[in-house]
């Protein structure tokens, strides 16, 4: 039996391969043996467009897992219920919670599930809400919720629950993915919004303390301070992982420190990376 875990990037912000496209969002197919896991949907369909260019099959997608409720994570959701009908979904409570970003002028912009995504969540037999760690593929976790215990980290914007600004979203549905390798720990993030250190902390008090091997996804750090910046790169580098590999959210910027920080350590995951992990 074939031990890889084979992860193939969908949907992302950049891509460099001619025939896909990038949006702003992430998506990413996880296979497992037989399995195959869909780690949030993008912001549209896109992700049919890249799987079909790629040679990938999204009719039989065993899982969806979503890290947290923003559109850029959830919109292509609709596009796989009509594509593999049979998927089973696993997502936090609070993802279907009214969300807004406020702009620079005060103003908001909804930024949670687009319409009718909610209620084919609620309504799904397949849906799996996911509060606590949980065991989604053999050997393939979500961490649920993520407790935020480092003063350095927030959510990374100005996120609420209302129109009006009066509500602070926690983003309490914010969750990872991880699973053991022969090397360590592989860590997926859909964007932080939990904090990449805290995530890491949480998933280490998970595990024994098992080495990281590779921290990959959205990190969210585009308009971290210079401080936290300081001490993510600070914090990462006592637990050096072999693999860092920041996408999405991240930023330029801090993908750039990264990359500064931990040379020949740290790259990016356009549309099409494929990227292999031996269990």
């Amino acid at each position: 039996m074939n031990n890889n875990v084979i992860i193939n990037t969908l949907v992302e912000n950049s891509v460099n391969i001619a025939g896909l496209h990038a949006e702003h969002g992430l998506s990413l197919m996880i296979r497992i043996g037989d399995k195959k896991l869909l780690f949030d949907t993008g912001q549209s369909d896109l992700l049919l467009h890249n799987a079909q260019k790629m040679g990938l099959a999204l009719d039989d997608i065993d899982a969806v897992v979503l890290s947290h409720g923003h559109y850029d994570h959830t919109g292509g959701l609709e596009a796989i219920c009509r594509q593999s009908p049979k998927t089973k979904f696993y997502a936090h409570p609070a993802v279907p919670d009214p969300k807004f970003s406020q702009n620079a002028d005060g103003k908001s912009r909804f930024i949670g599930l687009p319409p009718g995504c909610v209620e084919l969540l609620r309504r799904n037999d397949g849906m799996t809400w996911t509060p606590k760690p949980t065991e989604v593929l053999p050997g393939l976790f979500v961490t649920g919720e993520i407790p935020r215990k480092n003063n350095f980290e927030d959510t990374g914007g100005r996120f609420f629950l209302d129109a009006g600004c009066s509500r602070p979203d926690p983003l309490l549905d914010d969750q990872a993915l991880f699973f053991d390798t022969e090397r360590g720990l592989v860590v997926i993030l859909g964007c932080a919004h939990a904090g990449v250190i805290n995530t890491l902390e949480f998933i280490s008090s998970l595990t024994s303390n098992r080495p990281f091997h590779a921290v990959l996804g959205g990190m969210h750090l585009n308009n971290a301070s210079p401080d936290r910046m300081n001490a993510t790169i600070e914090a990462l580098a006592r637990w050096s992982p072999n693999q860092i590999i920041p996408a999405h959210c991240t930023g330029i910027s801090a993908t750039a420190r990264l990359i500064n920080a931990f040379p020949g350590r740290c790259s990016t995951c356009p549309v099409g990376t494929r990227l292999v992990f031996q269990r």
